[in-house]
Formats: C-alpha cells, sequence, structure tokens
C-alpha cells in the first residue's frame, strides 16, 4: 500500500506486518482477523509505540482522530507541557492494579483478629486480654486500614510516638518514653502479625516493625531504674483482710483468694472449678497459663476452700470467678476493689511481696519452699521436677500458716533459738489475744535456748 491508507484496503488487508497511514499511524496486521492500530512517537529522543485499539472497535477515521488527539498530549502547548502518553498509560494501569490487588488483600486488623483467633486457645487470659487491647488502643488507628504491603517504618514510628494518656485523660507523653513496657510489646506483636502475613518467597521482604536503625530515631529513653510493684507492709495483712472481708461481690472475694494463694492475677482471674482437686485440697494450674509454662500445684488452706464454697451456688460455669456477663474479669477489678477500700496505693501484684517478705522474716521455712510456694524457676530442671514432688507438703503447711496469720488466729512459726542465737539476734512475736479482735502486744525476746514454735507450746503440743 502506498500513501494514506483506504478504508477498504485496510478491511481485505490480511498479510503480516505493520501499514503506516502518515504522521505516525501505523495498521498492524498480525493474522486474518488480528488488526489493530498504533502510534510512533519519539519523547526525548527516545521512540514510543503507543495503542490506539483494535480495528474492529476503531474505524481509520477514528483512529486518525485518536492519533492527533495523541500527537497533541505528546507536543504540547503554550501552557501544557507535553506527556510520554505511554509511560502515563502505564502508570495507569499500575496503579489499577495496586488498588486490585490492596482490594484483594487483608488489612492489618484483618490479619491481627485472624492470628488472635488462631492462638485464642492457647493463649493464657492475660495474652486474651492484652493482645487485642493494645492493638485496638495503639495500632489500629495508625496501620489497621493497611494491608500489610503499605505498612512503612515510618508509620510504626509514628504509633510508638504517639500521645499517650492516664485514666483522667492527663497527657502523658509519647507511648515509647511514658509506657515502654506496653511499647515493646505492641512493636513486638505487629512484628508477628507483619511476618505472619509477608511473602515467604519475597527475598526482599525486611518487616517495617523490627528494631533497626529506624529505631535509632525515637526519643533516647532514660536509663531505666528497676521498680517493684507496691506492695502491702507484712504487719497490715492482717487488718486489710478484716477490711476486705466486708467487702462485697465476686472481685473482692477472687482478690481474697489470690492473696490466701499467693498467685498471679490472671491465674486467678481465669481459674476453673476443672482444675480444683477437693480430695488433695489443691489446685493445679495448667502450664499454659504459668509464666515459666510449667504445670503449678497450689495447696488450699481452709480459708482458701471456703471462698471456693462461697462461689459454689448451683448456678455457676467453669470459671470460680466470672464476670456478671459469665466471662472472665479484666486484670483491672481486683485494682477497683482496692480503690474502693481506700488502698488504691498498693497493686495486686504486690500481696506475692508481702507474703514472700513475710515467709522471708517471720518463719523458718527454707528459701526452696518459699521458692516454689511462688512458682519460681529452679536453675536446674532435675531439681525442680524433685523439689515439685517433695515440697507441696511443707507448702501447704507454709499456706496454712500464712493464712492463719492473715486471719490472725494464731501465731507464726519462729526460727529456732539455735539460729537466733548464733546470729546474736532477737526475735519479735505477736500475742493475740483469746478475747478480743486485735492485737494487744508486741514483745520482743532474745532466744538463748531452743523453743518450741510458740503455737505448738500454745495449743500444748
Amino acid at each position: 500500500m502506498a500513501g494514506k491508507l483506504k478504508a477498504l484496503d485496510v478491511e481485505r488487508e490480511t498479510r503480516p506486518g505493520r501499514y503506516a497511514d502518515g504522521d505516525g499511524l501505523y495498521l498492524v496486521v498480525t493474522g486474518p482477523t488480528s488488526k489493530s492500530w498504533i502510534y510512533r512517537f519519539q519523547y526525548n529522543g527516545v521512540e514510543r509505540w503507543h495503542g490506539l485499539g483494535s480495528y474492529k472497535d476503531v474505524s481509520l477515521k477514528d483512529a486518525r482522530l485518536a492519533r492527533d488527539a495523541a500527537r497533541l498530549r505528546v507536543k504540547g502547548d503554550r501552557n501544557t507541557a507535553g506527556v510520554d502518553i505511554v509511560q502515563e498509560k502505564r502508570a495507569a494501569c499500575e496503579e489499577e492494579r495496586a488498588v486490585e490487588t490492596k482490594a484483594a488483600l487483608p488489612t492489618f486488623e484483618e490479619c491481627a483478629e485472624a492470628y488472635i483467633r488462631q492462638n485464642w486457645l492457647i493463649w493464657s487470659g492475660d495474652h486474651r486480654d492484652q493482645w487485642p487491647s493494645s492493638l485496638k488502643r495503639y495500632a489500629f488507628s495508625t496501620i489497621g486500614k493497611l494491608a500489610i504491603p503499605e505498612i512503612k517504618p515510618s508509620h510504626i514510628y509514628d504509633l510508638l510516638t504517639q500521645t499517650t494518656y492516664d485514666r483522667k485523660g492527663n497527657a502523658l507523653g509519647p507511648l515509647w518514653l511514658a509506657k515502654r513496657e506496653t511499647a515493646n510489646r505492641v512493636r513486638g506483636r505487629i512484628e508477628t502479625i507483619i511476618a505472619k502475613n509477608a511473602d515467604v518467597d519475597d527475598m526482599d521482604f525486611r518487616n517495617p516493625a523490627e528494631l533497626t536503625k529506624q529505631c535509632e530515631k525515637l526519643p533516647k529513653r532514660p536509663k531505666r531504674v528497676a521498680q517493684h510493684h507496691p506492695a502491702l507492709p507484712y504487719a497490715e495483712a492482717a487488718g486489710f483482710m478484716t477490711t476486705l472481708l466486708g467487702a462485697a461481690g465476686t472481685a473482692a472475694a477472687m482478690l481474697r483468694f489470690l492473696i490466701f494463694t499467693a498467685c498471679c492475677t490472671n491465674e486467678v482471674v481465669d481459674a476453673r472449678w476443672s482444675e480444683i482437686d477437693r480430695p488433695l485440697s489443691a489446685w493445679r494450674i495448667p502450664g499454659e497459663r504459668m509464666k515459666m509454662n510449667q504445670d503449678h500445684v497450689v495447696p488450699l488452706s481452709d480459708p482458701a476452700l471456703a471462698i471456693l464454697d462461697e462461689m459454689q451456688d448451683g448456678t455457676q460455669g467453669e470459671l470460680i470467678f466470672p464476670n456478671p456477663d459469665g466471662g472472665s474479669f479484666s486484670e483491672n477489678a481486683m485494682l477497683a476493689v482496692l480503690d474502693r477500700l481506700s488502698y488504691g496505693h498498693v497493686t495486686v501484684h504486690g500481696f506475692r511481696s508481702t507474703f514472700a517478705t513475710w515467709a522471708e522474716k517471720c518463719t523458718d521455712y527454707p528459701e526452696g519452699v518459699r521458692e516454689a510456694a511462688l512458682a519460681h524457676k529452679y536453675k536446674s530442671e532435675t531439681t525442680a521436677a524433685y523439689q515439685r514432688g517433695q515440697k507441696l507438703e511443707k507448702r501447704r503447711v507454709l499456706m496454712k500458716h500464712w493464712a492463719d496469720f492473715l486471719n490472725a488466729s494464731n501465731v507464726i512459726p519462729l526460727r529456732t533459738s539455735a539460729q537466733y542465737a548464733a546470729y546474736g539476734l532477737a526475735a519479735s512475736i505477736v500475742i493475740r489475744s483469746n478475747t478480743t479482735d486485735h492485737f494487744f502486744s508486741k514483745v520482743s525476746y532474745t532466744l538463748l535456748f531452743k523453743l518450741r514454735p510458740f503455737h505448738s507450746w500454745r495449743n500444748g503440743a
């Protein structure tokens, strides 16, 4: 074909090739029924080919009009700069594919909810409470609606430096500084969820929540100062228990049970009837709910068993201490009880310290027995297995003495006089009146000869 194309020639042409119409317009024939229009031009010295559509859809006349419009866009005018229409079309296609891909990918919030569901049955009550609440409070507002590939290190930086507030609405400062442990856990949880949903074949993938040099831009944290959970002095424990006994509600009963057993909050919040061994008077906490992932048997004193009897009303479910909706209480429920009783200056966890201090200073039980009562980890697994079996009955006596001390119904056992004589120390014993409901004297003795525990002597043993 010479010169410009004619409509009839275009319709009849079946030989493969490119046929010029002029001014950059070409008919491309690849088969008897496969014909299309392209516009050839140069942009910044680079040859470009821009498709104008199939011959079936675009006539020769329409192809020339489309070529003229494309040429004007490439050249531009006084008010508008020329554009590379091929690159523009390519970018539009990529954007369209990105939108389609995003629509197909789950958001971070959806990935987090799926991860929580997958692990719900094996998690402790502590994890079940903290994972959803921490991500909802600190992460979802920033990255919740983003797909995993869209999350950047700058997003992690923004959520870690967001201003956090106390219960009264007072600003505490950046999360990274004001609540460093919470910030660490939130960042770690985000990293875990992203890693679980990343493309395993993407060799260039880098988790944006990792502790990399990006974190160097975060505010510098002051040197950590060791802090302990505020605890009630053991000398005030009996008085507090008298006050607590007058408090109504399941949360108050739960707090009493926690103190008598010296257990952690999450262990008591999720305590179940199936874990109680009444013939043995023991509570078997499964390892999945323990910090050390090892089963822990807690000997139950008479007051602890009495609390269980209070909770058995014939309508209860599996939880020993259910909330009004039948589910688990939050860890703040017992803190609310303390606030209500004007003991907001101490923490629930601090009662473990109260027990530990009392057991160390006021009894002659060896360290191994005291540590076993608190479910602290032994350095040797062999020793741990031995101690768990051998110290149960010793712990039972220890917990009975702890209950007696809290109820102020007897005198705690003292170290032997031989020990005190060796160290040249004086021991203080507290004697409680048989007829009054308060301590009436505190007498200091210097023990220079061996005496049996005072409570044994008093009972005629």
